[in-house]
């Protein structure tokens, strides 16, 4: 007892200097009603339990496997022996994690390891232009209104989301979008431990939030706190904080660790990529958190901010560049985050948006589709050069568009309809009509990591008799009225796709329905407003679900598509609010899941990705749609990209180009340009592409990105 109540003074000692809270006096204090010093104990608690149940069931399932094993041979002994031998590691895992004691720390620099080798990045090249100009105001439309402006909880995975958190938001530790080295985030320094599980940093002195509170180390704790507490629904950030982080350790205002439970490739962007969270904004969090915080935003260590009177709901939302912003002259961001105000407007209607961008209401519109490219862009604004045109190569992972078959709904659940479901779907001859021969097939989910996925994989081709044989084998023999197929209780082959009804979506599936009708398919259509759609299949509602999730650059990741405990919760049922859209659940894809987020080297991380990619392809669980490694972008000329020895147009390892924060807006230019409308003068045409980081061919790449040297020595090639 003694002992207990001795570690939480300390720990109310050390949040009193981060000025959450006091030993004295608690009336009103941020932290009392924030209930974060009581949380600590508690999860501690919570997270060694957790552990020891761990380790126990390991412990029964290694003897298990040394029993089957010993009766057990030929592929069903090599099966066991590999179990046995992620069990063990497993073992090894639970007992490092209860040798670092309590999983939120709180301690001294007394106990920070000595001989670190402490790095800050400094030596990558620039991002951006030296030539960008601050200030000005840049306009874009968004298809739809985001449901909440919250960064976690309940609908906050948005698509919107992105724009307002994910490429402002300040990790610890951040990756180049160039050469994929770690550079400075909020941390200007750190170091890993000798055993390649700890990440320290040392937080940069100047590193505020928006609202000019310091940034402590404290408040990376008070984020664990906000991310797996019950008044949110996340059951995926809970489950990855419990079982992809080790340790979370303060030890002065500005110094922290974060351990992770094996020893990984990219160490330092995994155990760096969390964000703080500003305790004295989320005084009055609790159960009520969704409807309280529904539409405030926090205070932000990135460049952008949202004001209260900038959320007309419905209409628009406006981001404003941070007064005096701590990072503003920070090599990799002083170019960068230019505009003093991004305000993004809804329109519905894509046709719309586009007349307000060629009339000058807008700054830029992607055009990379064919029809905007050739036919929507030839027009007067781009002959007489107010309208730049500019196709990009970039080099991100191709996102996984397509279908996301649901096995628990029949007839998914069965092996040949689902193979017949993918000969069904002509996406070839849709590229060849509606996207003018421009796009690719999409061959493989998570497809594109140029150091880890298989080239090999092939998409199912549209075949009519494939189709229908593999239908066949289903037991659909026969056809009704209309040319459906049916199996000998009268069923019709016919299963729902749902999918944000706009245009272009609208267009892509009343095609895809027609040619599948040729094969005795029928597709329902169930097109809906962006949001319904994705709230019903975030419930796993659907049957079939048409989306492309925005992965990340470096590193793939498939445990939160497939394994087992993303698809049902303990009583069995589909487990809502997880990315596991399949429902899948099975022994191998959970093992292999598992070996992929823990890879110690590239050879082992590899072998584990190209595994997941057959099981997928094999299973025909989802189905590649297409993909496209440019991005077409119309621009007013007033809008200025990089053209430095650094960075040509855009940083390559991006989606979008306009996640960069590399464009400024010119005023001069763009007072020119405004009178030149007006009295008729003219510039040059402006068409041009930029394929400086363009790859060789598909599946090549003209350099390999370099590792780190501690990865190297880890296995690297």
């Amino acid at each position: 007892m003694m002992m207990r109540n001795l570690r939480r003074c300390l720990a109310l000692a050390v949040l009193a200097f981060a000025g959450l809270t006091g030993c004295g006096d608690r009336g009103t204090d941020a932290a009392r009603r924030l209930e974060f010093d009581d949380f600590i104990p508690l999860y501690n608690h919570y997270i060694r339990n957790w552990l020891l149940a761990q380790q126990e069931v390991n412990a029964g399932q290694i003897a298990g496997l040394e029993r089957d094993i010993a009766s057990a041979g030929g592929e069903e002994r090599e099966l066991l022996e590999l179990q046995l031998e992620q069990a063990r590691r497993d073992a090894e895992k639970w007992q490092y994690r209860l040798s670092l004691g309590d999983y939120l720390k709180i301690t001294t620099l007394d106990e920070l390891p000595a001989g670190l080798a402490w790095q800050n990045g400094m030596d990558q090249p620039e991002i951006g232009d030296p030539r960008a100009k601050k200030g000005g105001v840049f306009r874009r439309y968004i298809p739809a209104f985001p449901p909440t402006i919250r960064p976690f909880g309940e609908n906050a995975n948005s698509s919107f989301r992105g724009d307002l958190y994910d490429y402002i938001d300040m990790p610890l530790v951040n990756a180049h979008p160039e050469t994929i080295q770690p550079i400075p985030g909020v941390a200007s320094e750190w170091a890993v431990s000798e055993d390649g599980r700890t990440l320290y940093c040392r937080i940069d002195p100047a590193a505020t939030y928006s609202d000019g509170v310091p940034v402590r180390a404290i408040d990376y704790l008070v984020r664990v706190y906000l991310m797996v507490s019950d008044n949110i629904v996340n059951p995926y950030s809970k489950q990855y904080f419990r079982e992809e982080m080790a340790q979370f350790a303060v030890y002065d205002e500005r110094t922290l660790s974060i351990s992770l439970p094996e020893a990984k490739l990219y160490a330092p962007y995994i155990a760096g990529s969390v964000y703080p969270a500003a305790p004295h904004f989320y005084e009055q969090y609790g159960p009520d958190y969704a409807e309280r915080y529904q539409w405030r935003f926090p205070p932000t260590t990135g460049a952008y901010e949202v004001l209260p009177e900038d959320i007309v709901k419905g209409a628009s939302i406006t981001q404003t560049r941070v007064r005096d912003w701590w990072a503003r002259d920070r090599k990799y961001y002083r170019y960068r985050f230019n505009p003093d105000k991004l305000v993004h407007q809804v329109v519905r209607d894509e046709s719309k948006a586009f007349e307000l961008f060629r009339a000058g209401e807008h700054d830029t519109f992607l055009v990379t589709r064919p029809e905007l490219w050739y036919e929507k862009t030839e027009i007067d604004p781009v002959y007489k050069g107010y309208i730049e045109r500019v196709t990009f190569y970039t080099r991100y992972p191709k996102i996984p568009r397509g279908l996301y078959l649901n096995v628990t709904k029949p007839p998914l659940d069965n092996l040949d309809v689902r193979i017949g479901i993918h000969h069904s779907l002509n996406w070839q001859k849709l590229n060849e009509i509606m996207f003018r021969g421009d796009y690719e097939r999409l061959n493989a989910l998570n497809e594109g990591y140029m150091l880890f996925s298989d080239p090999d994989i092939r998409a199912r081709p549209y075949s009519v008799r494939l189709a229908r044989e593999a239908f066949a084998r289903a037991g659909y023999t026969r056809e009704d009225r209309d040319g459906i197929l049916m199996n000998d209780r009268g069923q019709r082959l016919s299963v729902s796709v749902s999918y944000p009804a706009i245009p272009l979506t609208d267009r892509i599936f009343s095609f895809l329905r027609e040619e599948a009708r040729d094969c005795g398919f029928d597709l329902r259509l169930d097109g809906g407003e962006a949001t319904v759609v994705f709230l019903k299949t975030t419930q796993k509602q659907h049957e079939m679900a048409f989306t492309g999730w925005m992965i990340q650059p470096i590193q793939p990741d498939f445990y939160q598509m497939l394994h087992s405990s993303t698809a049902f919760d303990e009583k069995g049922n589909p487990k809502p609010h997880t990315n596991n859209l399949n429902n899948w659940a099975r022994p191998d894809t959970d093992r292999l899941s598992i070996q992929l987020r823990n890879a110690r080297t590239i050879e082992e991380m590899r072998k584990a990705h190209r595994e997941l990619q057959w099981i997928v392809h094999n299973e025909a669980i989802f189905n590649p749609a297409y993909s496209v490694d440019f991005i077409r972008i119309g621009s007013w000329r007033w809008v200025r990209w990089p053209d430095s020895e650094t960075t040509k147009f855009s940083p390559p390892l991006l989606y979008d180009p306009h996640e960069s924060f590399v464009y400024w807006v010119d005023e001069e230019t763009k007072e020119q340009t405004l009178a030149a409308r007006r009295d008729g003068t003219t510039f040059p045409e402006v068409k041009k592409v930029v394929d400086d980081y363009r790859l060789t061919s598909p599946g090549a790449r003209s350099e390999e990105p370099e590792l780190p040297a501690e990865e190297e020595a880890a296995g690297g090639e």
